[in-house]
């Protein structure tokens, strides 16, 4: 695309109509600017676009937003999809004029503008910065010593947002020797210029505040001193560096006068100056407690002023939630000291106790801003309060807080709390209706303090006796007539329950589920999420050895208000798609008795869930939940009644004709899993349905979509297995082959090849594949050359073993011999000795031990005396694979994945676990593998008395003689 005042004209156009409120020239606009972005040169006219100074505000801005957008997806390989119609990348001598331009105009633009260029550059930066780009550095740095000299903080704040969001990979990315290099570029180039900035920006500070300054001067003051501490947390993640050690004493004491000093102008003079006070102030206690963390020994000398100066500091921050940030990262510090070596801070007299009423109680007693959110977002709500992603609220960063202190003194923190607790709950009973958040906070210190026992789900607590705190106090929440009333109250009862579910004993549990029952019709959503949620984590409770406590026995009184309920509650506003609901549903559908007619039910209402959310797929786990729930029901109630097998297909088959038919692509994995499903349970033939199906499935362009791979594979296995005849005409098995193919030709899919090279080999006739076989193997030996992964190979071992004992070994040697003379010999002393140890799992192990003994007692080429050394390292690596443990014969390496194949976003396959695939014995008939292989190898050696001895001495491991000459005395089977 060439800059001349044509490109300028469409580009300002087009952009300007983007911003139209009319849909019909927006869409045009966008269309024709996708369009245009293929063109080379393109990401760079939109730049100059961007600093032309004649062209409206707007225009620049939207062009700017186009900009950082077309960078995101075009600048570099790993941020184009790995797809056929992957974006065009931008080419390298355009990037080398973006980079001359960005940082100069990113600077000189208005604050709008410089945010998203600053974005796009951060983007550049990550995927070329320092290598590809050594320019950058110094430049900001000249630029930033130039507007300091000027005190321009407009372009100052612009400098060290880029640094800032450039550097922010130092705390996410693992630590590399590549890594440590690019730190020390970073440090060595800009960690004296930080701090310069850093102290001419905090006198100018103090001079601003004690003048009297209006909040206009102190504003981009404090933006640039919060952009600092970023970076000095960037900086100093990975580990203390030189400079910053050497400086510390300039960095700390600023850091402690901006949590001990005030400043007037910013926090009386409306909401925004005080939340930049306060995100400074956050700023600092994260670079303390990263400090307190990484760095204590150093530190040291300044802990007692910081751990006083935020106890101050939290004492004068009020329960607003836009100061959340600051006193849970204040709060986090203090956490961090009282798990330290220096928790001996927290042992004065009475401290504990000022703790727990001054920081605790306030910080997790319920406010206004918590039922807000439980009325208005329960979804958030319930990611904050029951799974668990609530460390950075007040409530939980208190408790954690406790918690700390607790380490080192447990009896007294106990001790307090408990006391709290009782004196809360005695609050609440002199006044239940105006008292009632006391009874609340009461529950959450419970719940949040419980401690999680190693290696299980169960929690305990030193705080209350759970069972009668549960009867006295959650108990009368849950028998509760009023399923709507206090529903704050009510989802932290049903909370309680869940959390210490194991404790509660049985014969209470039982009584208890009616009322649960009850509450999944209750108004607010999230306590009949949390109905639904207890139910099914109660459903998952197993006692020892393993078995489930409440069986379907238990649930069946009740099991149709259950279901119906269930249902119902998907008619509640913004429950239509609640994934704990459905969650519920697919839990009781695993572990209830379902009749006929409750078959039927519930296959109706999920059908009709599923026709509804396929007309535009929102959430993914109530998505996932139900299709294992349609999966779960089809295989319980088909396996028990047979004949619903045509019902269930008459309600689902339009449900997934409409997700083929309209391309409903994130539900393809799911549908080509249950049609799976449904063929297997179908008795040859087939209905002449399932054949259409059969059909589409080996078109090559619904496999060009990775994510479909392993589902599709799944349903090629079932009608493989059940329409074997039916696979030998009309050319299919040859479209079969053509898909096996494509599938070992790339590393991602090579596994996925194999599933459909088993099935063929397993289930057709020898006279059918006979024609095929050796381009098999020459497929196969063209991959082995290039890809010597450790489950390729482990992979290929099994197909072997599988044609052998389904096929007989002569036809193995036969075949692969015809592809190239003796190339069988070289497989096995290549391939086949030093590789079967790496064998892992019970069938796998059996097919090929079995597969293995079989080849050197029948097939005549290892049997000839000239293959003789070959016969006996076969047989070593057989006794090894028998005698040995897994762990002491497998290093499990962990496959490199092929990043070329890899990179980008692409919809990923889920497993449905109820729909899988059952694994299947080819070799049902033989219970012991050990047993079978010293009996072959004993009738061998009877053929020949005194020749194999004589081998096994020569070709064995001493430690494997040792272990074969044990294995046939435990079977009584001498090798003579």
């Amino acid at each position: 695309m060439e800059w001349n005042p044509e490109t300028l004209k469409f580009l300002s156009e087009c952009f300007l109509h983007t911003l139209s409120p009319a849909p019909e020239p927006r869409r045009r606009a966008e269309a024709s600017l996708a369009e245009a972005a293929d063109s080379p040169n393109y990401g760079l006219a939109v730049l100059r676009l961007v600093a032309e100074p004649s062209v409206a505000e707007q225009i620049r801005q939207a062009a700017a937003v186009n900009f950082k957008n077309h960078l995101r997806v075009r600048w570099s390989p790993a941020s184009s999809a790995d797809e056929p119609n992957a974006p065009s990348l931008v080419p390298d001598s355009e990037k080398e004029q973006i980079k001359a331009l960005i940082v100069p105009l990113m600077l000189s633009s208005t604050p709008k503008i410089q945010s998203q260029l600053s974005e796009a550059l951060a983007l550049i930066g990550k995927h070329d910065f320092p290598k590809l780009w050594p320019a950058l550095l110094p430049e900001l740095i000249a630029s930033l010593q130039k507007a300091s000299q000027a005190s321009d903080y407009t372009s100052i704040n612009g400098i060290l947002g880029t640094a800032n969001s450039i550097f922010k990979k130092f705390c996410y990315q693992y630590k590399t020797n590549d890594l440590l290099l690019d730190l020390k570029y970073c440090l060595d180039n800009f960690a004296a210029p930080l701090l310069e900035i850093f102290l001419k920006t905090a006198a100018l500070v103090d001079s601003a505040a004690s003048s009297g300054a209006p909040a206009a001067t102190l504003k981009p003051l404090f933006e640039s001193q919060k952009l600092c501490c970023r970076i000095f947390y960037s900086l100093n993640f990975q580990e203390l560096p030189e400079f910053f050690e050497d400086h510390m004493k300039e960095w700390m004491t600023e850091f402690r006068k901006y949590l001990t000093t005030n400043y007037p102008a910013l926090e009386n003079g409306g909401v925004d100056g005080l939340a930049l006070v306060d995100e400074l102030r956050a700023d600092v206690c994260e670079n303390i407690n990263l400090y307190m963390e990484k760095n204590e020994e150093e530190f040291q000398e300044y802990l007692n002023d910081f751990a006083f100066a935020v106890w101050s500091l939290l004492g004068n921050v009020t329960q607003s939630s836009s100061r959340d940030q600051l006193a849970v990262m204040a709060i986090k510090f203090l956490t961090t000291v009282s798990m330290s070596v220096h928790h001996t801070l927290f042992a004065g007299e009475g401290v504990i106790l000022q703790i727990c009423q001054s920081i605790v109680i306030p910080n997790v007693r319920l406010r206004e801003e918590d039922e807000e959110l439980f009325e208005m977002n329960y979804i958030e709500f319930i990611r904050r309060d029951m799974e668990g992603s609530d460390l950075d609220t007040r409530r939980r960063i208190a408790c954690e807080l406790l918690k700390g202190i607790a380490t080192n003194f447990r009896q007294q923190v106990t001790e307090i709390v408990s006391a709290q607790i009782q004196h809360l709950l005695t609050s609440f009973v002199s006044n239940p209706v105006g008292n009632w958040k006391d009874k609340d906070c009461a529950i959450y210190l419970v719940v949040a303090l419980a401690a999680k026992r190693a290696g299980g789900t169960s929690v305990s607590t030193d705080l209350v006796d759970v069972q009668s705190f549960f009867a006295s106090v959650i108990v009368p929440e849950l028998q509760s007539q009023d399923v709507n009333g206090f529903p704050m109250l009510k989802a932290g009862a049903l909370k309680f329950f869940t959390m210490f579910r194991n404790q509660i004993p049985k014969d209470v549990a039982v009584q208890i589920f009616r009322d649960l029952v009850r509450f999944l019709l209750a108004q607010s959503n999230v306590v009949h999420s949390y109905a639904a949620s207890c139910i099914e984590k109660l459903l998952l409770v197993k006692d020892e050895g393993g078995r489930a406590r409440y069986t379907a026995k238990d649930i069946a009184p009740f099991f149709g208000e259950l279901m119906t309920n269930l249902f119902n509650a998907f008619k509640f506003p913004e429950s239509e798609e609640n994934q704990y609901i459905m969650k519920c549903i697919m839990r009781v559908l695993g572990v209830a008795e379902i009749s006929r007619e409750d078959a039927g039910n519930c296959v109706v209402g999920l059908t009709s869930i599923l026709m509804e959310v396929c007309k535009n797929p929102k959430n993914p786990i109530f998505n996932h939940y139900l299709f294992e729930s349609v999966a779960i029901l089809v295989k319980r109630a088909c396996d028990k009644e047979p004949s619903l097998i045509s019902a269930f297909e008459g309600r689902l088959f339009p449900c997934l004709q409409q997700i083929l038919a309209n391309d409903v692509t994130e539900f393809f994995p799911y549908a080509f899993q249950l049609l799976a499903q449904l063929v297997e349970l179908n008795s040859p033939p087939i209905p002449p349905s399932y054949m259409q199906i059969f059909e589409i499935l080996l078109s090559p362009d619904l496999w060009k979509r990775t994510s479909n791979v392993p589902a599709l594979v799944r349903l090629l296995q079932a009608f493989l297995q059940k329409a074997p005849h039916e696979l030998s005409q009309e050319g299919r098995l040859n479209k079969v082959l053509g898909i096996f193919n494509t599938l070992i030709s790339s590393s991602g899919t090579a596994e996925q090849g194999f599933y459909v090279l088993n099935t063929i080999i397993e289930s057709l006739e020898y006279g059918v594949i006979a024609p095929y076989v050796c381009h098999i193997w020459a497929a196969l030996f063209g991959q082995l050359q290039n890809r010597r992964t450790v489950k390729f190979i482990k992979s290929f071992l099994i197909i072997m073993s599988l044609f052998i004992v389904k096929h007989g070994s002569a036809n193995l040697v036969d075949t692969m011999n015809a592809v190239q003379p003796n190339i069988f010999s070289m497989i096995v002393k290549q391939v086949w000795i030093p590789n079967l140890k790496l064998i892992t799992g019970a069938i796998e192990l059996k097919l090929t031990a079995v597969a293995s003994i079989r080849l050197i007692c029948e097939s005549p080429a290892l049997l000839d005396a000239a293959n003789v050394e070959l016969w006996g390292k076969v047989l070593d690596s057989i006794v090894t694979l028998l005698s040995q443990p897994e762990q002491d014969r497998v290093e499990e390496e962990p496959e490199m994945p092929d990043i070329a194949e890899n990179v980008g976003y692409t919809a990923t396959f889920v497993r449905l676990y109820n729909a899988g695939k059952k694994e299947e014995d080819p070799l049902k008939d033989i219970k012991d593998p050990r047993e079978f292989v010293v009996a072959l190898l004993a009738r061998l050696s009877s053929l020949s008395p005194g020749r194999y001895p004589q081998i096994i001495n020569q070709y064995l491991d001493p430690a494997n003689q040792a272990a074969l000459l044990q294995l046939c005395n435990t079977y009584n089977c001498p090798i003579v």
